[in-house]
């Protein structure tokens, strides 16, 4: 409801509640379409009388590009509309509030969602630069949250640049600001890239590379020419730290390009979580399978194979509707069959081991979210250097097994899978063995039910996680032993 003395601006079509913020020109509320839609809806009130000549041509500027644009990662202008007083922009409601109360609420976020926003962020980056926009005020609290869904908004200090535009006029947040621009000196659209990456940068450490406590001391510290250094410590991916080293580079000249950062590993714009992940991966498995129905086993792979890195995507962009069991089930059956065609290539080709285990990457990529399984695979991969090795294919029948045993000096590790394909069974057994105690990670898949197990003996003790996912049903059961009972 509306606190007591508070009075909004009242609108004809829109019931105005709860004031959300304010800024220097204007404040944002939440708002309800009056009807039976009762549609939720966010509306920018500017007030006439503090505008000047440069607000006012930022703000028609901002409603000219978000009226001219339309992103699945860009708040959406829906209407605007002006009385006697005020200029109303009726924007789209994101409930999930902005990035910035999300890293405040966590501190600092960890790799994997700090780079799913950053996909975001770039995809919508992208979107712009390809139309000569630049938003020009990137920063967290103008980054707001539908869900798990991130949107660019507030395009108050937006302008249409060029590449080769330059401009000198001070717009933006001092803590965002790239150090051309606080410096006061020429600067263009790459001001937008070292934004993102001090935005990556508060998103990962919790803080921003320069957080001072005045202006004058941040400015200080930006005119400095030491080059920015991660906190101590930190643990970050390789691809991350050369992101966000190459995006904070203080001479834009050397600092990355738009189409090397979109093109970046760590952005991998290609095979983000999108609306288009699972049409896509369709698209390259019925490519797959004519190619596998035509004897054509190694572009039939290589089509499996992209398929699954969108499939992967596909899972944690899950629309309503769709069924997530089905959907493991079908990626299931493909990394099946595309085990089944690197054996049979391997026979004919003599294909190494570490040629042959790529999907292994698919699994772990869908089992990431589980870290004592990522934990298994990990300790597997990493044993691969110092082991014997025993492969053994079977093929009688429509069966397929592969046998692949690792044994190490200091006790030893078994790693057991086996593909059985006639009856549409799946199953993949890990066992890793060391010394007194054993790890046992057991995954089966049979047409429909999945069955994830997980036993850590250690000792007198054992830790026994069990998820079983049966045609829509979920349960999950955990059980911890550490004496002689249980």
């Amino acid at each position: 409801g509306v606190a007591a003395g508070f009075a909004p601006p009242k609108l004809a079509d829109f019931l105005l509640t709860e004031r959300l913020g304010s800024g220097t020109y204007a404040t944002v509320y939440k708002a309800y379409r009056k009807g039976d839609s009762r549609e939720v809806v966010a509306v920018k009130v500017v007030a006439k009388k503090t505008l000047n000549k440069a607000s006012t041509e930022n703000l028609l500027t901002e409603i000219e590009i978000l009226k001219s644009i339309r992103h699945p990662h860009i708040v959406q202008l829906k209407d605007f509309q002006w009385d006697a007083d005020n200029i109303y922009l009726i924007l789209e409601w994101c409930s999930g509030g902005d990035l910035s109360r999300f890293i405040r609420s966590r501190r600092m976020l960890p790799e994997k969602v700090a780079r799913r926003f950053l996909q975001q962020m770039a995809c919508a980056l992208q979107f712009l630069h390809e139309r000569n926009i630049s938003h020009l005020d990137l920063k967290p609290q103008n980054i707001l949250l539908c869900g798990s869904v991130l949107k660019l908004a507030d395009f108050g200090f937006a302008q249409y640049m060029s590449p080769w535009d330059e401009h000198s006029v001070l717009r933006g947040s001092p803590l965002y600001m790239a150090p051309e621009m606080v410096c006061r000196r020429q600067y263009d659209s790459r001001v937008d890239l070292w934004s993102v990456g001090v935005i990556l940068y508060e998103a990962l450490f919790g803080r921003a590379p320069f957080a001072s406590k005045s202006f004058a001391e941040l400015e200080e510290k930006i005119r400095s020419d030491q080059a920015v250094e991660l906190p101590p410590g930190s643990r970050v991916s390789q691809d991350c730290r050369d992101l966000l080293l190459r995006l904070l580079e203080r001479r834009p000249d050397t600092r990355i390009t738009f189409a090397d950062f979109f093109s970046h590993p760590f952005v991998d714009l290609e095979h983000m979580p999108s609306a288009d992940s699972l049409a896509t991966a369709k698209k390259l498995v019925l490519r797959a399978v004519e190619e596998d129905q035509a004897g054509q086993w190694s572009a039939a792979l290589s089509h499996y194979c992209s398929a699954l890195e969108h499939f992967v995507p596909a899972i944690h962009c899950k629309r309503r509707g769709e069924s997530l069991p089905q959907l493991f089930l079908q990626v299931s059956q493909y990394v099946s069959r595309a085990e089944e065609l690197k054996a049979l290539l391997a026979s004919h080709h003599r294909l190494s081991f570490e040629e042959a285990r790529t999907s292994t990457g698919v699994l772990r990529e869908m089992s990431r979210d589980q870290p004592r399984l990522l934990a298994a695979l990990n300790m597997a991969s990493a044993a691969i250097a110092n082991v014997s090795l025993c492969c053994r294919l079977v093929t009688g029948a429509g069966y397929w097994c592969w046998l692949l045993v690792l044994v190490t000096s200091a006790g030893y590790w078994c790693w057991l899978l086996v593909l059985v394909t006639s009856a549409g069974y799946w199953c993949w057994l890990l066992v890793l063995v060391t010394g007194p105690g054993y790890w046992c990670w057991l995954l089966v898949l049979v047409t429909g039910y999945w069955c994830w197990l997980l036993v850590l003996v250690t000792g007198p003790g054992y830790w026994c996680w069990l998820l079983v996912l049966v045609t829509g049903y979920w349960c999950w059961l955990l059980v911890l032993v550490t004496g002689p009972g249980y």
